[in-house]
């Protein structure tokens, strides 16, 4: 579905991240796997990707720093070529509390580096997309965006920031060829997810249509439809990929 394609996941070290850049690299795109502070992971993703007949590299970068975002980009073009693809998916840990209690810092760094990390990495690749007038932008949001939760202030405001942020550039780089999407995480099982209490999984399973939490392969999918020509004419599209919980 994306042969010779190449293609930019941020935070794709481990979860989802690692999920979607195995995925589309078994579908034929050549993956840049981005990491910040764990090497060795993103080791183990790039070599599972070799392992399996696919191309991979790794590079690390905060993609809340344009430096790092730019010196990225231009390894991984270097490497593969120019950038086809764009996965935001980068986690931005926050503090889940009241909002009585609730620290403005706190509040502002989940919000500011939540933008920053897609702002930066867009506007690095597209001047690119627009040159040739092609390219798919897949940003990860949250199911919190549109339904918040208790002591997810942060996390909500920020995804719901990043939703519009979205639909503005699907806006304005339409009419260039270029699409930008949004998926939209429910709750899925991984290392981040790991420590929550399992009667708060049970309860949330059993209002779920599907009856079952989300699996990282299941964000994956969703994102290989949105990048690959069979939605080539989606764009600006909020994807809920959460079982049914969320019904839009």
């Amino acid at each position: 579905m994306l042969k010779d394609k190449a293609a930019v996941v941020t935070g794709s070290s481990r979860g989802i991240g690692a999920a979607i850049a195995k995925l589309l690299a078994r579908n034929g795109a050549k993956v840049l796997v981005n990491y910040t502070t764990n090497r060795e992971q993103g080791q183990k993703v790039v070599a599972e990707i070799v392992a399996s007949g696919g191309r991979a590299m790794l590079a690390r970068a905060d993609v809340t720093v344009r430096s790092d975002v730019e010196d990225m980009i231009r390894v991984a073009e270097a490497e593969l070529g120019p950038t086809d693809i764009l996965v935001n998916n980068a986690n931005m840990s926050f503090p889940v509390a009241p909002f009585v209690e609730y620290r403005w810092e706190d509040f502002e760094r989940k919000l500011t580096n939540e933008l920053k990390a897609s702002f930066f990495t867009c506007q690095t690749v597209v001047p690119g997309m627009l040159q040739r007038g092609s390219g798919v932008i897949v940003n990860v949001s949250s199911g919190l965006s549109r339904v918040p939760g208790p002591g997810f202030i942060a996390h909500s405001s920020a995804k719901s920031a990043l939703d519009a942020f979205s639909k503005s550039l699907a806006l304005e780089l339409g009419p260039c060829g270029i699409r930008v999407n949004v998926v939209a995480p429910g709750l899925t099982l991984t290392d981040a997810t790991s420590h929550q209490p399992k009667q708060m999984h049970e309860t949330i399973k059993a209002y779920t249509p599907l009856r079952r939490l989300g699996e990282p392969e299941d964000i994956a999918g969703a994102v290989l439809f949105l990048c690959s020509d069979e939605a080539r004419f989606v764009t600006g599209t909020y994807l809920p990929v959460c079982g049914g919980s969320q019904m839009t």
